[in-house]
């Protein structure tokens, strides 16, 4: 049976591998599919493709900052999932660059209130760590904060300092999670709502909530992810049945940001196919 991991990210965002080192690593990991999905960038798409190996093949996505009432009345930040989108399309193409824009401004932030708190972090030691033109995220802070000995790992960064509400966050204006799955569809993709209910990360949405994008022209929901306890496996795949979303499972790879292995979870072949016959954006890659 291939094995198929539709979440990865590279240097292009927060991940460890730059988009060759992550073929790499997929393939010696025994990956047939892969996909790349560094947060709303599409930047590491063709160092990606030019190092595939023969009869590996490549889906080419980004996972998309979102923002979704949560089902209780409030609003809670989400990340989806979008795959085989034109990225050339002119809406995608907006959005990406001021999420991109967003996610500067918010790290700039967060390590001036970090820096004026006593930490020992600047701006330019933070964005140093980024490459050029790779969107930025908590976990360049983080990483800086390893290095300056603060904490041991991108982890306990997150557990302690970065996480969501901490004094030093700092907010950033996402795209409601509808709009992004219609213009991924009107570029030519599908979407999967990736980890949805990743408890350990922070508040959730609702089940209703997805029953209700996939109306809306959802196509998928990530059910098998290293923050999903077997209980809301079992629940997401019972709704997938009953709202006809297909179901994914990815390891959500950063390399050495997170301990979690490349294929540590994959998607079932049939449910790949069925994705797969949904896009038309950009064709799937073969090596």
């Amino acid at each position: 049976m291939p094995r198929i991991d539709l979440h990865a990210h590279s240097t292009a965002s927060d991940g460890t591998d730059t988009p060759e080192e992550l073929v790499a690593t997929a393939a010696a990991a025994g990956v047939d599919v892969l996909a790349i999905t560094d947060h709303d960038t599409t930047g590491g798409w063709a160092r990606a493709v030019g190092a595939l190996p023969a009869g590996m093949r490549l889906v080419r996505g980004a996972e998309f900052s979102c923002v979704s009432d949560d089902g209780r009345g409030g609003r809670v930040a989400v990340h989806l999932l979008g795959y085989l989108f034109d990225p050339a399309h002119p809406a995608v193409a907006a959005e990406q660059e001021r999420l991109r824009g967003e996610r500067t401004q918010r790290l700039r932030a967060m390590t001036a209130k970090m820096a004026a708190a006593g930490y020992p972090v600047d701006t330019e030691q933070v964005f140093a760590l980024l490459p050029e033109g790779a969107s930025a995220g908590r976990p360049h802070l983080a990483r800086a904060l390893v290095a300056a000995g603060v904490v041991a790992s991108v982890d306990q960064a997150f557990a302690e300092l970065l996480y969501t509400g901490s004094p030093y966050y700092v907010p950033k204006a996402d795209t409601p999670v509808r709009r992004a799955v219609e213009m991924i569809r009107d570029a030519g993709g599908v979407s999967v709502f990736a980890h949805p209910l990743a408890r350990s990360r922070g508040r959730v949405v609702e089940p209703s909530v997805i029953a209700e994008l996939a109306g809306a022209g959802l196509t998928g929901v990530e059910v098998d992810h290293r923050d999903h306890s077997p209980q809301d496996r079992a629940l997401l795949r019972g709704l997938a049945a009953e709202t006809g979303l297909l179901t994914t499972g990815s390891s959500d790879y950063h390399g050495t940001n997170k301990t979690i292995p490349i294929a540590a979870e994959t998607t079932d072949p049939e449910q790949f196919e069925a994705l797969l016959a949904k896009a038309d954006g950009v064709e799937l890659v073969t090596g």
